[in-house]
């Protein structure tokens, strides 16, 4: 049976299409394509996808968040699974355009429910965000803390999303694993993220901002250990059984961490990029930005525990990884 993907076009959607179709399921992906960042760096993966699986994968450009255009696009398509990975990201854009996170990720996450509730889904696994911790000071980060400070309208609608799934999943029993994702980075990732933007202005002799003053740490997370348990929790799909899974819900819903389990500061990640490239940052530190936290720290016990998950790609091995392919991919 087919798996349906959204966000096929984006930066984990492709990669998770890509581990699907290379055990030997078949893949429909979806996208709209937008412009929040570089169209052709979309369709080059889309590309890239229908040149290494092009009988198994098969792709539907249309806005979920547009529910007839949806409902259109799937008439007639067979699928069970569904992994929802589409969604508005960035959290200093949702400072200037919140219609676009609203509608995308609230409006969109809905009809993706619906979907799933009207065709029986036996499992919908759906991207939440490390950036629902919001203000939380106790780290790691646990999914029993509780997140009720978002920082940002994009951590907030991300919030709303898990609190909307676990009311499906209460009243239509629909099976559902919500993936909070810490920091990921790697080959084809996305250009509105620091480990482009520096890797790019380091390679052009370029000044790079640091912000908060380079006294922030992140858990960064590399792309081939976010796939290994999106596709781990697609295969154990939440038991409905009354019991309290991860993240407390009663109702067949589980939230799990994915991240490194290590929290690095930008200042030494910074220097794994240099010596990726060859040469040295000019820096430029500056305050931190509105809606950013300082620290995240994952706390992956739960998925540990419940399906045995560990990531495996230190920074010092995943960074040079993600510099080359940026220098295949630009020619530089």
């Amino acid at each position: 049976m087919t798996i349906l993907v959204t966000g096929a076009a984006g930066f984990i959607g492709h990669h998770v299409a890509a581990r699907l179709l290379g055990r030997g399921e078949q893949v429909l992906g979806i996208d709209n394509l937008n412009d929040y960042y570089s169209v052709r760096l979309k369709r080059d993966r889309i590309a890239e996808q229908k040149s290494r699986h092009d009988n198994a994968f098969s792709f539907i450009e249309v806005d979920f968040a547009d529910r007839a255009a949806l409902d259109s696009a799937l008439e007639g398509r067979e699928f069970d699974r569904i992994v929802h990975l589409g969604a508005q990201a960035g959290v200093r854009y949702s400072l200037e355009n919140p219609h676009a996170y609203v509608q995308s990720n609230l409006v969109g996450h809905l009809n993706l429910l619906e979907v799933a509730r009207r065709r029986g889904s036996p499992h919908l696994v759906y991207a939440s965000s490390s950036s629902v911790y919001g203000g939380n000071e106790t780290l790691p980060f646990r999914v029993e803390d509780r997140v009720d400070h978002p920082l940002s309208l994009y951590a907030a609608t991300k919030k709303a999303d898990e609190l909307i799934s676990e009311t499906y999943a209460h009243l239509y029993r629909l099976p559902q694993t919500g993936l909070r994702f810490f920091t990921v980075y790697g080959p084809w990732g996305r250009p509105d993220m620091a480990m482009w933007l520096f890797t790019k202005a380091i390679l052009a002799g370029e000044p790079i901002q640091v912000f908060g003053e380079g006294n922030m740490r992140r858990d960064f997370t590399y792309i081939d250990d976010i796939v290994a348990g999106v596709v781990a929790c697609l295969d154990n799909p939440p038991p409905d059984d009354d019991e309290e899974k991860a993240g407390g819900s009663r109702s067949p819903h589980r939230l799990y961490n994915i991240g490194n389990n290590r929290s690095e500061e930008l200042t030494r990640m910074i220097g794994v990029i240099e010596q990726a490239c060859g040469r040295e940052a000019d820096k430029r530190l500056l305050p931190m930005q509105p809606g950013d936290v300082r620290d995240t720290y994952a706390d992956i016990s739960a998925i540990q525990r419940d399906l045995g998950y560990t990531p495996t790609t230190s920074i010092d091995e995943g960074v040079p990884k993600f510099v080359q392919w940026y220098r295949a991919y630009h020619g530089v």
